[in-house]
């Protein structure tokens, strides 16, 4: 017997949510975590014009969070109104929405901060005798009350979610909710370098800095200083029209290839001030790298931009971390070319260093490491310019840079001899002594290693070199280049090579027919499983690529990874890279072949003359450095030992 089924439940009338109802489900969007309501807090600080932000966190944020600021306050007659939903002093109207400059504009924050926790708000303007101080607990707010304390604001968030269980028991352990405050507070220092940070976690100090440092400074003291030499400096000016949404600037560090990561995370946006996830901005970046790191990897990045408040709309994601930009193409094609610009001017061969991986010697900016020994005249202090050395080549003695001291070498060697103006003195203790430095470089010689390797010198060094994988990066060049002039060359076949590919595959030629008519390959279906190839790019058939197995290589990948299912140009560019890449890897010299002196010659050479010589197109470098400095360090010599 069937039991009877229930009746419906008759409909419930709609009805006005209770106030702390309202501002408990607000609180969701906006207080997702403790860093959430950190972030919100120090944004509030750096908005009210603070120069020292303090933050205290007990158990990573779930029962205590304290900041406190230097700012300028909030009058006793205003701290009601701050923890009140939707007030502000940030916007007046409607039309504030469309150029905001402040951090925080919603007056949301602390509404749905107190509506989930114990918060006591304690602050003082320049023009009070003494600070005020309220407390709010869910939809309570106690009367302001005279309280000692400093110009500025201090603010105490305990028992976060104490009242909304259910959201308590998502928070993870102390320790992760800790790591989640930590990049919200590094996110905001590193964009606010004018303003000094102290972040203490149960006690212990986390993260310090003081106010007034200049970007790199502050982003080297965040990132670590051992990490100077793996960034380089991108910055970049665009000013359609001064003043107005066409103007933007762009300042910031970018790292190395070795670097890339397999997330975003390390990538560190900001507008304005403003810390955001932004798709354009990080596709710009990748596309800049696009050659340099493997395709599955994201570069690093720590990339201030600046520009009219009018062209971009902070006002999209519940917690700000979204922008829309009025114009993105502008701000994508800024990103691109102050990135590609700057991987150009860079030295990226990878360095050799024992018990590490491999990394890069070349500092990211042209000025001195802050800190770092000058380096002495040999000419007018000839003790001094060994004694440096003698300390570089000591066990944490720094690095050696060999161009700087040619040139300083270079300088005196070039100076006038002394007149007789100058004092002369005949002690032989005075006289300098012999130069350190080898005699001037021989032009390079090229041995190759197991028929795989080439190994030559350089200014700095030993170099290593994968033959096939810097003959590709050449090839790839050269069919860019050729392609970049119109269609490629090709060749007609006197008889197709006709290749057998499963029927699916059929569909996948429909897909990349313009592609393939671009590289100048005719290919076409001669039956339900097999296609026919009736032209070919000349480039490949001189260097003896089978037609048939490259196209069904070809389509093999355009099944698997969906060609020709991106609507947009940049996945249409991105199919073509691939393309290309597997052209140039099929005609590129293979490990294993062996080189006539002339072809060593010439492939080095190319190195010199193809842009990013230092990566092939998939992204894995072409060649490595064994320094002289670390070659040194290893044999026990010293710079000046004979």
């Amino acid at each position: 017997m069937v039991a009877p089924t229930a009746a419906p439940a008759p409909p419930r009338p709609i009805r006005v949510l209770p106030p702390l109802v309202a501002a408990q489900i607000a609180a969701g969007e906006v207080v997702e975590r403790p860093a959430s309501a950190v972030k919100e807090l120090i944004e509030n600080a750096i908005d009210a014009r603070a120069s020292r932000i303090t933050i205290d966190l007990d158990q990573g944020g779930i029962e205590l969070i304290r900041v406190a600021d230097d700012g300028h306050g909030i009058a006793a007659d205003g701290l009601a109104l701050a923890v009140t939903p939707h007030a502000t002093s940030k916007i007046d109207g409607a039309a504030d929405l469309e150029r905001i400059s402040t951090l925080g504009f919603r007056g949301e924050a602390l509404a749905s901060i107190s509506a989930v926790s114990r918060v006591s708000l304690r602050s003082r303007t320049s023009t009070d005798d003494t600070a005020h101080l309220i407390e709010a607990e869910g939809a309570s707010i106690s009367p302001p009350r005279p309280e000692p304390g400093p110009v500025g604001t201090l603010i105490s968030v305990r028992n976060l979610f104490f009242n909304t269980p259910a959201r308590r028991k998502f928070l993870r352990t102390s320790a992760t909710e800790l790591g989640h405050c930590t990049d919200a507070v590094t996110d905001l220092a590193l964009s606010h370098p004018h303003i000094g940070f102290a972040l203490r976690a149960d006690g212990r100090t986390v993260l310090e800095v003081p106010p007034d440092q200049d970007p790199g400074e502050r982003a080297l003291a965040l990132l670590g200083p051992e990490m100077e030499s793996q960034y380089l400096r991108v910055s970049a000016d665009r000013f359609d029209s001064p003043g107005h949404a066409g103007a933007v600037t762009l300042w910031g560090l970018i790292g190395r290839p070795a670097l890339a990561r397999p997330t975003t995370k390390a990538q560190h946006l900001f507008i304005n001030g403003r810390a955001i996830r932004d798709r354009t901005i990080q596709h710009a970046l990748k596309e800049a790298f696009r050659g340099l790191i493997e395709p599955s990897r994201h570069p690093a990045a720590v990339l201030m931009i600046e520009m009219d408040p009018s062209a971009v709309d902070v006002n999209v994601h519940p917690t700000k971390a979204e922008v829309r930009f009025r114009d993105s193409g502008l701000v994508h094609s800024v990103v691109h070319r102050a990135v590609q610009e700057a991987l150009r001017a860079a030295d990226l061969t990878p360095s050799i260093h024992w018990g590490g991986n491999a990394s890069s010697d070349s500092s990211f900016g042209a000025e001195p490491k802050p800190g770092a020994m000058p380096l002495p005249s040999p000419a007018a202090d000839p003790q001094r310019f060994v004694d440096y050395f003698r300390r570089l080549a000591s066990p944490g003695g720094g690095k050696f840079d060999y161009g700087s001291v040619r040139a300083a070498v270079d300088a005196a060697q070039a100076a006038p001899a002394s007149t007789g103006d100058a004092p002369h003195t005949a002690d032989p203790s005075q006289a300098a002594p012999t130069s350190p430095l080898p005699v001037p470089l021989p032009a390079p010689r090229v041995l190759q290693v197991h028929n795989s390797f080439l190994v030559t010198q350089d200014d700095q060094g030993v170099l290593i070199i994968d033959q096939h994988a810097l003959h590709e990066r050449a090839m790839f060049e050269a069919l860019r280049d050729r392609l970049a002039r119109g269609e490629l060359e090709s060749q007609r076949l006197l008889m197709p090579a006709v290749v057998t590919v499963p029927p699916q595959r059929l569909e996948a030629l429909q897909r990349v027919e313009n592609l393939f008519a671009r590289l100048g390959i005719a290919a076409e279906p001669m039956g339900p499983s097999s296609i026919g190839v009736h032209a070919f790019p000349t480039f490949l058939f001189d260097r003896g690529v089978d037609a048939g197995r490259f196209v069904a290589d070809v389509l093999e990948r355009a099944e698997a990874e969906k060609w020709g299912d991106s609507p947009d140009a940049a996945g249409d560019e991105a199919v073509l890279h691939e393309v290309l890449d597997m052209m140039a890897c099929k005609a590129a010299v293979r490990a294993g072949d062996s080189l006539a002196p002339a072809e060593l010659d010439a492939l080095l050479a190319l190195r010199e003359h193809v842009e990013r010589s230092s990566n092939c197109p998939h992204g894995r470098p072409t060649s490595i450095r064994l320094s002289i400095h670390e070659l040194n360090k290893r044999f026990g010599r010293t710079l000046c030992a004979s």
